[in-house]
């Protein structure tokens, strides 16, 4: 998390000779064997440590200090030391009848059986081993070597297991390891939910599911409310325990999906391995899903959590239709109407309140029904302000967004906008989001065309993270940048079409500098998606194949010298095909 500075760890305060400390609870014990001497004095030995389980499995830190003294084993001739004889005294007069003392009762400690109440809760928390094999966007007919990741997960009802998504993103193995178990278990994806970070797992194997609870969901948390981070973060292979509050609640930006869903601020750190452990509750109930945290050099220890009505919503979603279909959104840019000017100029009246349409997804369905410049007044009859946000709980309020996000793809929704000083109510269907530059490629290889060792192939920001890093948003192309944060898909099935290299050959020289370039058309023809393209040179019969790039640039290649040129191409890079498997259908 940046350059922060660690803290120095308290030291525990070591063990003395006079009293042991367990690893739960400080109790002092005492051994029932004693021994007389010549003397008529009873020699009770020094304790030995009780057995105790592994604290860890009650959830607790360990109490006992690495400074503890050893104590030498007494001999039946010694003479009783402070501590025994005050034991003794308690038990009765032992020297006067020489009889053997009985030990007390072991006391009944409460906090044990609440520690307790956590064990089925920490038991059902297990460590993903995943192997992932990720596509190469430099190479799209290829994949890059492989590597393994380790995280976390828990067990919930139905047999199933929940992650994180990029804890299983391009897997090719998926292994479980329960706790305290030796046994890896291969796991199936079932659902992988990209905009909401969540995956969901299964194993065939019976032994797996043996004793082990599955894990409870618990209502949404309150500020200040206490939660535990369970998991298996890097620096051991053990269950790890961390424990904060919760700092803030509101529409957070979802990294890995590039959305904007709910989620839980807290304070509780969050490092790498513990993405896809559970968040308790005071109560042992789980209210989230570790998955990110911030890293900065002017913070410490903010993690974020996904919270319960993502989960449930992720995982209602799988059930309803068999598999994830996502997050629906309402497809608008809006702006916000604070200003009084700018309402008065909407003909809107001193009670009313909404948000401003600037623009509208052409894919969309609510495009055919809502215009901009209509203001929109609620949402499934709840009010929206002039900031966009709605009441959420008490004291607090939330984007609109949220309202959106509770709703199934398909949902219908009531939608009031004002419109020329006229209220209109729509019913509109609700759909996921449509992106000119997609946020995921959802696992599937990249599509990719070579023809006179130009590589073409479609623009997503898993394409641009592979080109320019994950500062991308500052070191890609602006042109692209732009077509990524403003351009709109006109049509379901568009794509940005680039030249992403171009390799060399005789045919092709004066054209080696080309790079990550948008193509426009080609021979006059708008290119509308790789495939469109691919299909059109395929098929050219003209005498030259003309290209219209980005910058006003262009590309003129003889249509018969071209196509001969390709095989060779191909054979030189070790390439199987000039086009991918999913452009050949």
């Amino acid at each position: 998390m940046g350059d922060k500075k660690r803290k120095r760890p308290r030291k525990s305060k070591p063990a003395t000779d006079e009293e042991t400390a367990s690893p739960d609870h400080n109790t002092t014990t005492t051994s029932s064997n004693a021994t007389t001497s010549k003397n008529d004095v009873v020699v009770i030995p020094a304790p030995e440590p009780a057995e105790t389980s592994d604290p860890e499995s009650h959830g607790l830190r360990r109490g006992r200090s690495k400074n503890k003294k050893k104590k030498s084993p007494p001999t039946s001739a010694t003479v009783p030391d402070r501590r025994s004889s005050r034991i003794a005294e308690q038990n009765g007069d032992y020297a006067a009848t020489g009889s053997v003392a009985e030990p007390p009762l072991m006391p009944k400690w409460e906090g044990s059986g609440a520690a307790a109440k956590v064990v089925p809760s920490m038991d059902a928390v297990v460590k993903v081993f995943c192997v992932h094999t990720e596509p190469n966007f430099s190479l799209p007919w290829q994949r890059k070597r492989q590597y393994s990741s380790s995280s976390s997960g828990f067990i919930v009802a139905g047999r199933r297991v929940l992650t994180n998504a990029h804890s299983v993103e391009h897997h090719t193995q998926v292994k479980l390891k329960k706790r305290g178990s030796d046994t890896k278990y291969l796991a199936t994806v079932l659902a992988i939910g990209t905009e909401c970070d969540i995956a969901l797992l299964t194993v065939s194997d019976d032994d797996f599911w043996e004793g082990v609870s599955p894990v409870e969901f618990g209502d949404l948390p309150v500020l200040q409310d206490a939660v535990t981070v369970v998991g298996y973060p890097i620096g051991g292979d053990t269950i790890s325990v961390t424990s904060g509050v919760v700092s803030r609640m509101e529409i957070l930006s979802y990294v890995h999906g590039s959305t904007e869903l709910l989620g839980l601020q807290i304070d509780a750190a969050i490092n790498s391995g513990n993405s896809g452990g559970p968040a308790f509750n005071d109560k042992g109930k789980c209210v989230g899903i570790a998955f990110q945290s911030l890293k900065h050099e002017d913070v410490e220890n903010i993690g974020y959590v996904i919270p319960t009505p993502v989960i449930l919503h992720f995982i209602k979603d799988y059930e309803k239709n068999g598999a994830y279909t996502g997050f629906p959104v309402l497809g608008v840019e809006w702006q916000k109407m604070e200003n009084p000017d700018l309402r008065m100029s909407m003909g809107m009246a001193s009670d009313q309140k909404g948000v401003r349409i600037r623009r509208i997804e052409p894919t969309a369905p609510e495009s055919h029904v809502l215009k901009p410049s209509d203001v929109i007044i609620s949402f499934d009859g709840v009010n929206i302000a002039n900031d966009g946000t709605v009441p959420f709980r008490h004291g607090e309020r939330i984007g609109f967004s949220y309202l959106v996000s509770q709703k199934y793809t398909g949902d219908r929704a009531l939608v009031k906008v004002l419109r020329n000083s006229e209220i209109l109510e729509f019913n509109i269907k609700l759909a996921t989001h449509k992106r000119l530059i997609p946020a995921h490629i959802k696992g599937r290889p990249p599509s990719y065309y070579i023809i006179a060792g130009f590589v073409f192939t479609a623009v997503s920001v898993p394409y641009l993270r592979s080109e320019y890093g994950k500062d991308y948003e500052f070191d890609a192309p602006v042109k692209l940048l732009e077509k990524h944060l403003h351009a709109m898909a006109q049509s379901v099935d568009e794509q940005l079409v680039v030249v992403s290299q171009v390799l060399v050959s005789d045919i092709n020289i004066g054209y080696e500098e080309i790079v990550n370039t948008q193509v426009l058309a080609f021979n006059g023809k708008p290119v509308k998606n790789l495939k469109s393209l691919a299909t059109m040179v395929e098929n050219c019969d003209d005498e030259f194949l003309k290209f219209d790039l980005e910058y006003q640039q262009i590309v003129v290649l003889k249509t018969s010298t071209a196509k001969a040129a390709t095989l060779d191409i191909l054979t030189t890079h070790c390439i199987p095909s000039a086009i991918s498997d999913d452009l050949k259908a």
